[in-house]
């Protein structure tokens, strides 16, 4: 292994902080062309399943519709960028943000539409809600590579801060831009809301966690670094 990309030793964060095994983070990094071929086959993947969203949706918005496959294709660029001794912290925070939120919100709508999502083969159903929580699990590596600066951070939650208002509140061309779901928006659902209401409430939520994640971990590195230097 080159020196340009050689694996960042694993810093004391906290659990929650870093909660894959050293032993998979090390695995997930020296095997990191691998990583960045399966999200590939990934990305692939979710632009089929939003074909038919797609072509119901003027191109000038097509940045913002399919989710998913553009959080994949975000870690597949930033591994890779990283692997050719280029790492962008701006693409990695993206990245991050992208596969925490993504990774999170679809088995969340998968669980909150459960009997309307019956159409679904269940061989896709588990591959849907796995794959994506695999999609947690990989961002969670990401502070090896990245120690998240606050104007990388910054960045990540400008698109997709832009990217929750085109999905849930103002669509700016045509429709509200989110991931179709199996049921009108305003079908009642649970406390009161209706569908939209379910699903924007989960993905702001996931939003604001990639958030916090991103600073606390940028804070714990920080800390640990003065920590070492004062030593």
């Amino acid at each position: 292994m080159t020196a340009h990309t050689r694996v960042a030793d694993r810093q004391p964060l906290p659990r929650y902080l870093a909660p894959v095994p050293k032993a998979l983070e090390d695995l997930g990094l020296r095997f990191a062309w691998l990583v960045v071929t399966i999200n590939l086959a990934g990305t692939v993947f979710g632009f089929w399943y939003y074909q038919a969203q797609l072509l119901s949706t003027s191109p000038v918005m097509w940045p913002f519709v399919p989710d998913s496959p553009l959080a994949t294709l975000a870690i597949a660029l930033a591994i890779a960028a990283w692997k050719l001794g280029h790492e962008q912290p701006w693409l990695t925070a993206i990245a991050f943000f992208g596969n925490i939120i993504l990774g999170l919100w679809t088995p969340y709508t998968l669980l909150a539409f459960w009997d309307a999502y019956g159409y679904l083969d269940p061989l896709m159903f588990h591959f849907l809600f796995w794959s994506h929580l695999a999609m947690v699990v990989q961002a969670f590596v990401l502070h090896r590579i990245s120690d998240f600066p606050v104007w990388a951070v910054a960045v990540a939650l400008a698109y997709y801060g832009v990217n929750l208002v085109l999905d849930y509140f103002v669509p700016i061309v045509g429709d509200l831009h989110h991931t179709a779901i199996p049921l009108e928006r305003t079908e009642p659902m649970y406390l009161g809301a209706d569908a939209l209401g379910v699903i924007g409430a989960g993905e702001v939520t996931c939003t604001l966690l990639a958030l916090f994640l991103a600073l606390a971990t940028r804070a714990k590195l920080c800390e640990t670094a003065r920590r070492v230097a004062a030593e």
